[in-house]
């Protein structure tokens, strides 16, 4: 009795043709984008530089991972930053921007890819100078200008000082006559005192003499 073995041959034949399907399948895929990636340097947020990178030959997004080096140098190659990496902008596909970032001023910058393809770009941005935000008015500086702003009537009431009666026909002006009448009762006293006691002693001064004659 013979044991036909069509199947198992069969089967293993078909794995065999399905992995050199995929693997062929593979490189096809990876190629359909092309072999370089575009890479465009779009400026610069907040110092951070910005960039877009897509397929170079249908402009589709690049859903891998970006392997990339950012490099900046002033005009004059006196300063230099980097290498710095790109990582993904949240809520987009294809823009790419540093973490890290640039200083005030003018830098060229480039940018080269080296996965999942290769590319380059380069451009030259200018991050600007940055004010700080005014401070608030302290509130001894805010008053003296409320109280220049208010407008002053010319209808307004006198000063209440200005309204008053005067020193001289208040009720205080009374004591003061009064002490000064006292004054002059006193002093009027006492000078008729001292007459009478004078007199008083020329009288006793005659008697005594005219007695002794």
């Amino acid at each position: 009795m013979r044991t036909r073995h069509a199947f198992p041959v069969r089967t293993g034949l078909g794995f065999l043709f399905l992995f050199l399907a995929q693997a062929l399948a593979v490189p096809t895929a990876a190629h359909a984008h092309g072999d370089t990636v575009k890479v465009v340097v779009t400026g610069q947020r907040e110092g951070h530089v910005t960039t877009e990178i897509t397929w170079e030959n249908d402009g589709d997004a690049i859903e891998e991972a970006v392997a990339a080096t950012v490099n900046s140098t002033s005009p004059d190659g006196s300063r230099s930053m980097g290498p710095w990496r790109l990582v993904r902008d949240a809520g987009t596909r294809t823009g790419w921007s540093t973490a890290e970032v640039l200083p005030p001023g003018t830098w060229k910058v480039s940018v080269d890819v080296g996965f999942p393809s290769l590319g380059h770009g380069e451009k030259e941005i200018a991050v600007p100078v940055v004010d700080p935000a005014p401070s608030a008015a302290t509130p001894s500086a805010a008053a003296p200008s409320a109280a220049s702003a208010a407008p002053v009537s010319s209808a307004s009431p006198a000063p209440a000082q200005a309204q008053g009666p005067s020193p001289a026909s208040g009720p205080s002006a009374a004591p003061a006559g009064e002490d000064e009448d006292r004054t002059v009762w006193w002093t009027t006293a006492g000078v008729v005192v001292i007459a009478l006691a004078g007199a008083a002693a020329g009288v006793l001064l005659r008697r005594a003499r005219a007695r002794r004659r």
